[in-house]
């Protein structure tokens, strides 16, 4: 393969919701490049995509694919992504690397969630946009009511480059409003001739042009003068209007194609090398360089690493894009992130699991390497003297989560490293070892997305696992004083133990002044703080430690015994077993023996006057607690606001948002497990949600009851 240079060069990701027809679009713009000569079909389990088994066990897209073709002396690079919510980590690493996103939208039903989801992702990332209207071959497509779809969701800014002119089984032709001709396609060839526009078509088109050379000029003020001084542009003065307001997003060009019978496909590319911005047009990735990089084959090397992921009988594959510079087989780069040496030995152009090796790649290209050593997705690699890098992708938050063990307890080892090679490859992927559940927390984007992880472990590592409720991450404190003392004293012949200790705890509150006097049962206390400790929690919250001994009643050296038997009922609170947080503890008083006090001695002595104190102080238990944002269609509204309500929810707000309805509220965690999988079973798969921890709260009285009384079986159980 030749090296294209930069200019030559389109980087595109095909996004949109499931069943748009991505992966077939796919399959027809490589046949129109000929880097195959026969078009697969998801049915045929043949496509150049969706080549792993669980794909086409499944019929469709689950991972993004890295395709290529080669077409009008321009090469474009292809990544084919999943059209599932649960897999929007895929999505999101696929647009990093491209320039220009063209979302598919199925004719059928126009504007679907996936549609309103990825554009929030492609809004965020600032990437231009094309929309493909496909399956116009459809007996229920609808190009009109598409458009009304495509209206309410962007506004003004689409603007129709093309529109069919007999949608439905028989669909062949295509108006195309910026040539001014109709194309007729012969069967699913690909083949197209080029008419003149139909005079009961010629009106309707002239009116849909000049709307779209107003749409162009509006993005120039030289092109707006022209425009109103001669009422018209040339067509390539309306191609300068196109590319500027698509690379601003100010400007969503409407084309209308049938992926399965290849009707349109090359118009739109043709579109996509004449109109759409190349690398060089593009703004650079954000990054930590204080000079300016630019997209340029004569300057220094440096490429990203956007994905990479372990084949069978060749190990791991890194795909990057060429950020800048050349980069050639053989070269030796300097990893920014680690400072080690890679040689990337063999360099591949990739069309799903077909690699095509090359010599060259160019800044803007995009390309794989195998077996780097030290390199990993969201990473950068330099030319030796550059230590510049980019800033590493940023993925949704999760919003499902299990506990997930081996059904062989000995393999826990390897269920560790295959879940962190999991996480390699799928940032979305999550997992922690917790010491305070004593679980293996798994964290995706949906119940399907663990899912599809499972199987991988079962079928392709040969791992038994089993998902098990993840337990929740209670957090235990107190509302009100408490005072306590406990005396221990053990005697077994020989040096005894012995150590008392007199303590008062109260609630943390930051800001509140330290504490002079109590008054507990109606007894006065006076303390005299001579030693302060602050002591912030790994688990949020903080414990205050007061030394308020006067008179020797307790040795200091005992002090840092007695805070090791506090923080031990810290780390295992009193009512659960939970961590407890936010209590200010002042020991003021206590009794020492000249022989039997020791460390351990104080440190169990201060350990159950806690725990005593802790019972006596309004004990109460917090949970976790999420910002749940729900975009939901406005005729399943109902139900699934009496579905949160159900889940101890509190509304915080709703709105709406180009079709969808917002709604906004505060929920437990413990009550959305499996809300993922529920959302999609009242909404029949038309709704989303995002999570993001807010606030430990405190539980109400009923729920607290319950959990204290699972807390008391599981320890008689134990």
């Amino acid at each position: 393969m030749k090296t294209y240079l930069s200019e030559q060069i389109r980087n595109i990701a095909l996004i949109g919701n499931t069943g748009s027809g991505k992966t077939i679009l796919a399959e027809s713009m490589m046949f129109e490049g000929k880097v195959i000569d026969r078009k697969g079909t998801i049915e045929g389990k043949n496509t150049v995509s969706d080549y792993t088994e669980i794909e086409q066990q499944n019929q469709r897209s689950i991972f993004s694919t890295l395709l290529y073709t080669e077409f009008n002396n321009h090469k474009l690079n292809i990544i084919d992504t999943p059209g599932s919510d649960d897999f929007v980590g895929a999505v999101v690493t696929s647009m990093y690397p491209t320039d220009l996103l063209v979302m598919v939208i199925n004719g059928q039903y126009g504007v679907e969630v996936g549609t309103e989801i990825f554009n929030r992702h492609a809004e965020k990332l600032a990437k231009p946009m094309v929309l493909a209207v496909n399956q116009m071959d459809h007996d229920k497509a609808n190009f009109d009511q598409t458009i009304e779809s495509l209206k309410q969701t962007f506004g003004s800014k689409i603007a129709i480059a093309q529109y069919p002119v007999n949608s439905g089984a028989n669909f062949d032709s295509i108006i195309d409003v910026i040539k001014m001709k109709m194309y007729k396609f012969q069967g699913d060839t690909g083949v197209r001739e080029e008419l003149d526009i139909p005079a009961d078509q010629l009106d309707h088109a002239t009116e849909l042009h000049n709307a779209l050379i107003e749409s162009a000029a509006e993005n120039d003020e030289t092109l707006m003068e022209k425009f109103f001084e001669q009422g018209s542009l040339t067509e390539e003065e309306m191609r300068s209007g196109l590319t500027m307001g698509i690379k601003k997003r100010e400007l969503f060009p409407v084309f209308c194609l049938s992926g399965k019978k290849t009707i349109g496909v090359k118009r739109l590319m043709e579109f996509i090398i004449n109109v759409c911005p190349n690398p060089a047009q593009m703004p650079m990735l954000p990054n930590n360089s204080k000079t300016e990089i630019k997209c340029d084959a004569s300057a220094p090397t440096s490429l990203f690493i956007f994905k990479s992921n372990i084949e069978s009988h060749l190990g791991e594959i890194s795909y990057f894009k060429v950020m800048s510079g050349k980069v050639t087989e053989g070269m030796d780069l300097t990893n920014a992130n680690n400072t080690t040496k890679e040689r990337l030995s063999q360099l591949f152009v990739t069309a799903g699991k077909n690699r095509t090796k090359v010599t060259e790649l160019a800044a803007g290209d995009i390309g794989a390497s195998v077996k780097l050593k030290n390199s990993k997705t969201n990473q950068t690699l330099c030319a030796s003297g550059l230590d510049f890098k980019f800033d590493a992708m940023k993925f949704p938050e999760p919003k499902f989560r299990t506990a997930i063990k081996p059904k062989n307890e000995a393999e826990v080892e390897k269920l560790g490293e295959l879940l962190s090679r999991a996480h390699q490859e799928d940032p979305t992927i999550l997992v922690e070892h917790s010491k305070e559940l004593k679980q293996i927390i798994l964290s995706g984007q949906g119940e399907h997305h663990l899912n599809i992880l499972k199987w991988q472990l079962t079928n392709l590592n040969k791992l038994e696992v089993e998902f098990i409720p993840p337990r929740i991450p209670y957090r235990e404190t107190i509302t009100k004083i408490a005072q306590a003392d406990y005396r221990h004293k053990k005697q077994s012949g020989g040096a005894g133990q012995f150590g008392e200790v007199h303590m008062v705890i109260e609630p943390y509150v930051e800001g509140t002044p330290d504490p002079s006097k109590y008054k507990v049962n109606g007894k006065e206390i006076n303390l005299s703080v001579r030693g302060k400790e602050e002591i912030p929690l790994e688990w949020g919250g903080k414990l205050v430690f007061y030394n308020c001994i006067v008179g020797g009643s307790i040795d200091a050296r005992f002090m840092p015994a007695i805070l090791k038997g506090i923080m031990e009922k810290m780390e295992q609170g009193p009512l659960t077993g939970s961590y407890a947080r936010d209590i200010k503890v002042a020991v003021y008083d206590g009794k020492m023996h000249p022989v039997d006090s020791n460390e351990i001695s104080f440190k169990l002595a201060g350990r159950n006057a806690f725990r005593n104190a802790f019972k006596d102080a309004g004990p109460k238990i917090m949970e976790p607690v999420y910002d749940v944002e729900v975009l939901v269609p406005s005729d399943r509204m109902g139900d699934v606001m009496s579905d949160l309500q159900n889940r101890r929810a509190i509304i915080m707000g709703m709105g709406n948002d180009k079709g969808f309805e917002i709604i906004n509220a505060k929920v437990p965690l413990a009550e959305l497990n499996k809300y993922s999988t529920a959302l999609s079973s009242l909404t029949s798969g038309r709704a989303t949600y995002t999570m993001k921890f807010s606030a430990y709260e405190q539980v109400p009285s009923d729920v607290q009851e319950k959990l204290l009384k699972a807390y008391e079986a599981e320890e008689e159980e134990e």
